[in-house]
């Protein structure tokens, strides 16, 4: 699975629309909390539906779409940070320790995902 890096609002704007789920991830490159947890959803991947639609936001360099984020989905803007979607919603909040792609799993459950 391949992250799409989040680089415009316009992305944002789209996985407000998007049917279904989608996966956020926020990530510093400035911070070690940050770099361990990452490898270890990267490690976790192949746990989610081959097409989930995966984000990945540098926060560093795009800090105010990290800003756009927190305010679209009604979360704090924290790092690292996992956000579930599901139609526009965030269902799923996970920062730091508590980030993990079983958490993800256990709300998505066995669902069928079609490719768009």
């Amino acid at each position: 699975m391949n992250w799409t890096l989040l680089e415009s609002a316009d992305q944002i704007t789209g996985i407000k629309g998007h049917a279904g789920y989608s996966i956020i991830f926020k990530h510093s490159t400035r911070c070690s909390i940050s770099m361990m947890v990452k490898k270890r959803v990267e490690l976790d991947l192949y746990k989610l539906p081959e097409n989930l639609p995966l984000y990945f936001l540098d926060l560093i360099k795009y800090r105010e779409l990290s800003n756009l984020v927190a305010t679209a989905f009604d979360v704090y803007h924290e790092s690292p940070q996992l956000l579930l979607i599901k139609d526009g919603e965030c269902v799923l909040d996970l920062s730091h320790g508590q980030v993990c792609i079983d958490e993800a799993m256990s709300v998505i459950g066995d669902q069928k995902f079609e490719v768009s």
